[in-house]
This record gives C-alpha cells, structure tokens and sequence, in this order.
C-alpha cells in the first residue's frame, strides 16, 4: 500500500474510533479519570502479519486511555486454539475479555454460556454492513452472538493456456481434466481430500449447492437426502477420474497449492492465499493463472462455496464487558478489515469495502467482485454444538474419497450425525 494510502486508513481508523469513544462519554471518561486504561485481553489466531497487532494498537490510541487492547496469540492449530479458550472458560476466567472464534464455534460457546450476545443499537450497528454469508455464521438460535471480522472462500483456479474457458460445473470440470489427460496434458483437479476439516468442508459446499444442507433448519436432526448422495456421487466420481491426484487422499491446501505452481494440476479448489503465492513462486505460470467461482453442481442451481473466516466475541465472564464490546467494534471497522486484507490476506466482511474498493485492496484481490457473490450467496458450515462430532463424523466416513460408497456412507452417516446431536455413539 502507498504511504498516502496508510495515512488515509489510520486517519479513518482513528475517527471512527474516535465516534465510537465519543458514543460511550461515561465509560472512556471513568477509565481515562481514573488515571490508567483498562487493560483488555484479547485472544486470536496467531497473525504473520502485523494486521491484527496494529488494529489493536491503533484502537488502544484511538480509546483515549479508555483501554488497552493486549494481543495474546492462540496456538496455530484450530483444535488447539479452542482448546485452550475452552478449558479456560468451563474455570469461568475472568482474565478473557475478548476472543476471535473460528465461524463453527459460536453455537457450542453461546449454548455453553461463555459469550455474551449483541443487542440493541450494537447489534445494529454490527448487522448493518455485514455481508450475508459472514453474518449467519455470527447467529445462534436468532440471535446475534459474536461480531464476523474476516471471511474467506474458495474458489476455482485454473490455467488459461490449458482450458481458455473455464467449466461452470463439477461435470464440466471433470470432463475437461480427463479431456486434458487423453491429450497428455497437465490435468489434475487439485482438492482437499485428506482426513480432516477440509474434507468436510468440500462435501458441505456440495451439499449445498445441490440444493440441500447436513441439518434441518433448526439443527436438531439431519437432513442430508438427495442433495447429500449427489455430493458423495460427485467426491466419488472425482476420485476414481484422471482428474484425481494420486495424492488425493493426503491432501491439504498447501499441497494443493503446490501441485498447481509445480504444473501438474489444470485446476485448484482453494482460498486467495494461492494468487500471490504463484505471483512470486512461478511467475512464468502466473501468467496464466486465472479465476473464477466455486463450480456449480448443475447451472440450473446456485452455487454455495462454505465460509471461513474467524467472528469476535466478548467473554461472559469479563469483568470490562462494555468496554470490550466497544473494542470489538474498533478492531473490525473498516479501516482495520481493510488492512487486515492488504497485509494479512484476509477477505473483509463489510459490503461497502467491496462496493467501494480501495485501490490496494483490488490490488490485492482483482478477484473481489467473485468474492462478493461467493460471500453473499454463501454456505454455512452445520450450527450446532456438537459441531465437532459432526466434522469428524463426515470427515472420517468420506475419508478415502475413493473408498466412497454413495448409498451405502448416506445410512451410515445420517445415523452418525443424529447420534451425535443426541450426543451419542463415540466419535471416531
């Protein structure tokens, strides 16, 4: 970003942070009164950028001695992360004000008690330019739980020197790939199909964009149906194509990325991260790396790529609740998402950073506007508490995509899941 851009972005920051203190006169007044900021501990995913540490300091200032946001960085693996958060709210900590939560957390820690929901003129400020798709993964039983401050999505990558049109559907894509393999072409579809959330996350975008989802509409049993054998029809169909990687089952994003820069694959499922790192590791093939949305499973549905992204909250056991709901609003405001995007790759979830780009961010992200339909037509990942039994229940039953027997792992599963709403059975 150029250093006019920076000092417009701090300068936005500040004032609407500064409107925010001025919203919330007896609360900044008292702290700065008393002489120190409160101190608010804020727990997150580790950052390589300096993103999430700038937004923090940067609120801090703006706060006027109102408070000081104090980063501590959760560990690097999702598992261990709410590990850690969740031991140390069933002690009732009171030493955590504010937490980032990975989007499938928020109905297990707002069923447990440990967050507190958004009401009021708070809430409508947080709803108020949230995109659609990130602000379902903040909702539990209707209500607004948690505040969505980044987002991702996957989408198709593919190389334009081998398919000049890229396929709108799984069927299309397929065809192409195995198209490209009779011509001894470059043709892997590159896709998560190891054993872990990733897996899980392919069949919920599948599921979804054939028109159904893994739960009914209020969570309490599966609902899985056609839309759900169309899905595992598909992962199987992939599995046993050309199209396939030999290294199918084993495989992450990372591997994925690399496959693609190493000129096997003529086509990748994957998040933004995969642009600039084929911009510097292979410039000769980024020439013709090209985008575009997640495929379709027919052209007469939607399509329905499933979010990541991570959602603020505040802790019910903080002894600074206001404070930190106010710090919560500062840390997503739009200056901070934006940088958040240029630096650390994370897709913003506010609607009027797309509708009015900065030149950085399009910079970044040339392929923001498929972003944008990805996230407002978007799949949410299955909202429940138990969703960690769900994960693994899917993960470990379609786990070799090979080994997939469509009619067969439809049974079983539905039963799986309903075990595990009913919080039965044990868990893989």
């Amino acid at each position: 970003m150029t250093q006019t851009g920076w000092t417009a972005g701090r300068s936005a920051r500040a004032l609407a942070s500064l409107a925010l203190c001025a919203s919330v006169v007896t609360a900044c007044g008292s702290a700065s009164a008393a002489g120190r900021p409160v101190v608010l501990s804020y727990y997150n995913e580790p950052d390589s950028s300096p993103a999430t540490q700038d937004a923090a300091n940067a609120c801090s200032a703006a706060s006027h001695g109102a408070y000081r946001i104090v980063y501590n960085k959760l560990p690097s693996a999702a598992d261990l992360q709410r590990q850690q958060l969740v031991r140390r709210l069933a002690a009732h900590d009171s030493s955590i004000d504010i937490m980032g939560l990975d989007v499938t957390w928020e109905a297990e820690f707002s069923e447990a008690g440990w967050i507190l929901p958004w009401t009021g003129s708070e809430a409508q400020q947080v709803e108020a330019d949230t995109l659609p798709g990130p602000l379902q993964t903040a909702m539990w039983n209707g209500k607004l739980v948690a505040v969505p401050q980044s987002s991702n999505t996957e989408l198709l990558w593919y190389r334009s020197d081998l398919v000049p049109n890229p396929p709108a559907t799984w069927g299309q894509m397929i065809a192409d790939a195995v198209q490209l393999a009779k011509e001894g072409k470059p043709h892997y579809i590159e896709i998560q199909g190891a054993q872990y959330e990733g897996l899980t996350v392919w069949f919920n975008s599948l599921v979804a964009s054939a028109g159904g989802s893994i739960l009914n509409a209020n969570s309490t049993a599966p609902s899985m149906g056609a839309p759900a054998l169309k899905a595992m029809q598909i992962m199987s169909q992939l599995a046993h194509s050309p199209a396939a990687d030999p290294s199918l089952s084993v495989q992450q994003e990372d591997q994925n990325r690399l496959a693609m820069e190493g000129g096997t694959a003529a086509f990748e499922i994957n998040y933004p991260f995969v642009y600039p790192s084929m911009k510097s590791d292979n410039p000769a093939l980024f020439k013709n790396f090209k985008w575009t949305t997640y495929p379709q499973v027919s052209t007469s549905l939607p399509l329905h790529s499933t979010l990541g992204g991570i959602d603020l909250t505040v802790s019910s056991y903080s002894k600074h609740a206001a404070l930190a709901r106010q710090a919560v609003l500062c840390l997503r405001d739009p200056a901070n998402q934006l940088e958040a995007a240029v630096k650390g790759g994370l897709p913003p979830t506010l609607t009027s950073l797309y509708q009015n780009p900065a030149p950085e961010f399009v910079a970044m992200y040339p392929f923001y506007k498929d972003i944008l339909q990805q996230l407002t037509t978007a799949a949410v990942r299955p909202k429940t508490p138990e969703y960690q039994a769900v994960s693994i229940y899917i993960s470990h039953t379609l786990s070799p995509p090979g080994s997939i027997s469509p009619a067969s792992n439809l049974s079983s599963l539905t039963g799986q899941i309903r075990d595990a709403l009913d919080q039965k059975g044990l868990i893989p």
